[in-house]
């Protein structure tokens, strides 16, 4: 099974490669035993104009790079689903994630071990007492997340489903979006 990266790429520009380098060699070498240290930025060429996604398909050896054209979904509304799901390498095969998703809720937001995660495709980071918070547990340890991080912007805690009314804001955060602040946010119970 092949994993992949997601880049974003603006205009001949690719975003956050240390981040992206960092994962993708440690992806290889604790998934598929690579031994040497490989650099996203020598496989990729961008489009010069445009907003596009990149996706780096790969195994040991990067096989397969494609370039979407991107378009920013709108996020209000998230079921909260209980789901005992790993998910700590980002692989190709997202059945177990897909499998989550629902027509009623712009996406959901996972708990596990009673403990909220992550979205179905961002990382999560909620506002309390002057402080963006994101758990100390996600599914996939997420570029823009591990970035905000080490640059002291979040801290990390556990996050209970009990602790959401308290929370000022909430924010998703994924290589595409960055980190994106909602506006408005629904949540609806799930199972």
């Amino acid at each position: 099974m092949r994993c992949f990266e997601t880049i974003k790429v603006k205009d001949g520009k690719i975003f956050n490669l240390p981040y992206h380098n960092w994962r993708f060699n440690k992806t290889r070498k604790e998934v598929f035993g690579a031994k040497e240290t490989l650099f996203l930025e020598n496989f990729i060429s961008p489009p010069p104009q445009g907003l596009f996604r990149c996706k780096v398909f790969y195994k040991e050896e990067v096989e397969e790079i494609k370039f979407f054209p991107y378009t920013p979904k709108n996020f209000k509304t998230f079921k909260l689903l209980f789901a005992n799901i790993e998910y700590p390498y980002k692989f190709e095969d997202r059945n177990g994630l897909n499998r989550l998703l629902t027509q009623e809720a712009d996406d959901v937001l996972i708990i596990k071990n009673d403990l909220l995660t992550d979205t179905s495709i961002a990382n999560v980071a909620f506002f309390y007492k002057n402080e963006w918070i994101t758990p100390l547990y996600p599914l996939l340890k997420g570029t823009t997340r591990e970035r905000l991080l080490q640059e002291g912007f979040l801290k990390v805690a556990n996050i209970e489903v009990v602790d959401l009314p308290k929370f000022e804001k909430m924010a998703i955060m994924n290589a595409m979006l960055g980190f994106y602040p909602l506006k408005e946010v629904i949540f609806l119970k799930g199972e």
